[in-house]
């Protein structure tokens, strides 16, 4: 068994590093401990064999929205069996100053959070608008169709009547001829 004692430096505490050490270390079985350093680093001590342990030390190179590891310093010894298991150690102070940072977290999301609603309500205004503008196209849609319709009866009752009278006169035409032949003048 080995021991890994590491000190990371950069956005490293009130970012939940600890949380996500904790968690890598259980997921590899590791045992130790994570706590953060007055200079602003963290301290991961955690045992193992020496592959984990590896493993585990690159592992820790978080990079993610809140997390920014800039440097590990990393020493490899023999491992004491002190730890059980693998746990975040906290300052006597953290958890009252945890609690002042969540709470400031929380009202930067209920900023965030009434931006957003703001910026919906406007986009359900703008695509109410757009509703009521396609509404009032369709509505003039159909009275175009309904005027249309109107015209092409109109039309068709013309036609009918031309072609009718078409007819008759050439009925006529053909009586006239007829008798036009019957008296010999044609």
């Amino acid at each position: 068994m080995m021991r890994l004692t590491a000190y990371i430096s950069g956005r490293v505490q009130r970012v939940g590093f600890r949380a996500k050490a904790v968690s890598l270390a259980t997921k590899m079985g590791l045992v130790g401990m994570v706590q953060n350093r007055p200079d602003g680093r963290v301290l991961v001590i955690a045992e193992g064999e020496k592959a984990e342990l590896e493993r585990f030390a690159e592992d820790l190179r978080i990079e993610n929205t809140y997390i920014h590891v800039q440097d590990i310093s990393i020493e490899f010894s023999s491992g004491l069996g002190e730890f059980s298991s693998f746990r975040k150690i906290s300052g006597p102070d953290e958890i009252g100053e945890r609690l002042d940072d969540g709470i400031e977290i929380l009202k930067l999301m209920a900023s965030s959070l009434n931006r957003l609603e703001k910026k919906m309500d406007q986009s359900l205004d703008k695509q109410d608008q757009m509703l009521d503008k396609q509404d009032q196209m369709l509505d003039k849609q159909e009275t175009t169709i309904g005027e249309i319709s109107g015209q092409r009866n109109d039309l068709k009752t013309y036609m009918d009547m031309r072609f009718e009278r078409i007819e008759t006169d050439l009925t006529e035409l053909k009586e006239l001829k007829t008798a036009l032949k019957e008296k010999g003048f044609i």
